[in-house]
């Protein structure tokens, strides 16, 4: 998608369908109930009448005023997010169209809500085929921060999944214009558009690797994708496979990959730019389990065909290295995947066995579909030896932490206060939602063994903390963040600005992130 900023008056600019935003300027939510005297001797026909949306477009063009006044008066709008109505020829205009999109309540309004009406604009339009619009961006938030966000979300509005179709429709946003006004310094949102596109390239980057099937996305594949991808970029990368994970003593690693014919890889992407400093080394862990089956522990039928995305950690960290090598940080960062599938056979791991992990630790094996924490086990503890400073590992790990949080927020977990401090600030900035979870010592009762030095499973309650108390055991004092993506990776449901399917969840948070640290070498 080509991305254009321009100061053009959105009367006079030439287009295929303009956007606006709508705004609620009313001080009450309309669900609010006021229980004040006064409000009580109303009659009913004034609390209706209080209790009207007062909707403006946020444009202050008087032309894009007018098109919108007679639609915004009628009282037929509710002013509720994701509203979308589509007017043609408006007057005065020259556009063919504009899309007028509700964002809510003004006070409520911020970039994250903006970054998902630019997803729904791109949804509603490209499915009347049409190939191009332009935005205009809202007064209401900063301009670098609504260009940035308006273009994240337009990309992300823009991926199907549908890959397979015989019969699917070409349908896709060529190009998009971003209407800024006001005094706004051009070259400033030129570049944070160009840095938002590859964001957000990067992010359906890692949704196209998540949406294969497994037959079509094997360990192998995705560690070529690596490859390709990074000497695309100027990353280096190595791919190692079953010969190198059992020389360096990878047995939890390996007792996930050892029942399966497809061959395991381990992926290191590396990113040192000249003039970085020797310290921070930030380490990116993913889980890359492309197909679970859950072992000798065999998973229920109903939905396993969604384990495809059991690599979905691996591919954000992928995703983000081909992100952060074309933003170029001055700050070195390595990636690391540990790539396999969960397969039961006569060669495979079962229930009772104990594993050696590269640690040193032995983990008795009480459940072989807890799978994801072994191969992190392996990968944290390389990425220590590689030199890394900071940890952070992503993975589709657990049910409980869709149990404890649903589909909206991730679980976040750390051993270090002051990072989750920075990786908060980057969450903010990214717009996406997560939720710090405990890690008090208490919890790793859960994890002891009678036979070896922890159990790879504590059991069902409070089974994504147990989890992360595992991890825990081989970050050691090494400063780290653990994302359970499980609930947040797939989207169960097409919505207004996103398709159903893999979403890209913590891509953004994880740039920003090492973005922070580059900042914080400059100052």
């Amino acid at each position: 998608m080509k991305t254009t900023i321009s100061l053009t008056a959105p009367a006079q600019l030439e287009t295929e369908s303009l956007v606006a935003v709508v705004l609620d300027h009313s001080e009450k939510d309309h669900s609010e109930k006021d229980h004040s005297e006064k409000d009580h001797s109303h009659s009913s026909s004034d609390k209706n009448k209080d209790a009207k949306p007062h909707l403006r477009v946020e444009s202050n063009d008087p032309a894009v005023q007018s098109a919108a006044a007679e639609l915004l008066a009628s009282g037929e709008l509710t002013g509720k997010p994701f509203e979308i109505n589509l007017l043609h020829k408006p007057a005065a205009l020259k556009a063919k169209r504009i899309l007028l999109l509700s964002g809510g309540k003004t006070k409520k309004f911020t970039g994250y809500d903006l970054r998902r009406l630019a997803g729904a604009a791109v949804r509603s339009l490209k499915s009347r085929g049409i190939r191009s619009f332009a935005f205009i961006a809202p007064s209401t938030i900063p301009p670098e921060e609504a260009v940035r966000a308006i273009v994240e979300g337009a990309l992300v509005g823009n991926f199907d999944a549908d890959y397979y179709r015989s019969d699917r429709k070409d349908q896709k946003i060529d190009a998009l214009t971003i209407l800024t006004s006001g005094n706004t310094d051009k070259a400033a949102l030129e570049k944070a558009a160009a840095e938002a596109q590859i964001i957000g390239e990067s992010q359906n980057f890692t949704r196209d690797l998540v949406n294969e099937p497994s037959n079509r996305m094997t360990p192998t594949i995705l560690a070529e994708r690596a490859k390709k991808m990074s000497a695309e970029v100027g990353l280096k990368c190595e791919v190692y496979g079953a010969d190198k994970i059992k020389e360096l003593k990878m047995g939890a690693f390996w007792s996930v990959a050892q029942g399966s014919d497809e061959p395991p890889a381990l992926i290191i992407m590396r990113y040192e730019p000249a003039g970085a400093p020797e310290k921070p080394v930030l380490g990116l862990v993913g889980k890359g389990i492309t197909f679970d089956t859950g072992g000798i522990s065999i998973k229920p039928a109903d939905g396993m065909e969604k384990m495809k995305y059991d690599m979905a950690g691996g591919a954000t960290m992928i995703g983000a290295m081909r992100a952060i090598a074309l933003l170029k940080p001055k700050v070195k960062v390595i990636g690391i995947v540990c790539a396999t599938e969960n397969m039961p056979s006569g060669k495979a791991q079962k229930p009772g066995d104990v594993q050696i992990a590269m640690s040193g630790k032995s983990i008795e094996i009480i459940n072989t579909d807890a799978e994801g924490r072994l191969v992190l086990a392996d990968g944290l503890h390389y990425a220590k030896q590689l030199g890394c400073t900071h940890l952070v590992d992503a993975a589709t790990l657990t049910g409980a932490v869709v149990v404890a949080l649903g589909y909206t927020n991730a679980g976040l977990f750390t051993n270090d206060d002051a990072m989750y401090e920075r990786f908060t600030k980057a969450l903010n900035k990214a717009g996406e939602k997560m939720w710090r979870l405990p890690l008090d010592d208490e919890y790793k009762e859960n994890i002891k063994s009678g036979i070896a030095d922890i159990v790879n499973s504590g059991g069902r309650w409070g089974g994504a903390i147990n989890a992360a108390m595992f991890l825990k055991e081989f970050a050691e004092d090494t400063p780290w963040i653990h994302l359970d993506i499980a609930g947040t990776a797939w989207m169960e449901d097409q919505k207004p600005w996103i398709a159903k399917g893999p979403t890209g969840i913590a891509l953004r948070s994880l740039v920003e992130f090492v973005k922070s640290f580059a900042a914080t070498e400059k100052t």
